[in-house]
């Protein structure tokens, strides 16, 4: 039995720490990042300036941003359906 990977295919900046995202099982959904800007570490304190969370891409599927940080898609998306926020709907859109 094998299993693909999640992965996120597609996302959209939507201001506040908000991004629209679409997954490779073909579900999307807004998702609210704001907590990160909270978290007092060295990897994570660039993030209390919105632009450099708006600075993010994708990298083999997940999240990134230039100093190194990355969110498993996996976990975000196991996140996300369990709020309730992913629906089907194409990346194309």
């Amino acid at each position: 039995m094998t299993t693909d990977c999640i992965q996120v295919q597609k996302l959209k900046r939507l201001g506040d720490y908000r991004l629209k995202l679409w997954f490779s099982d073909g579900r999307a959904g807004e998702w609210d990042f704001s907590a990160l800007a909270s978290h007092d570490t060295p990897v994570t304190r660039p993030f209390r300036d919105p632009a450099y969370f708006d600075r993010v891409f994708l990298e083999y599927g997940a999240l990134t941003w230039p100093n190194g940080y990355d969110w498993a898609p996996d976990a975000l998306h196991t996140d996300m359906d369990a709020a309730g926020v992913l629906k089907f709907e194409s990346a194309a859109a």
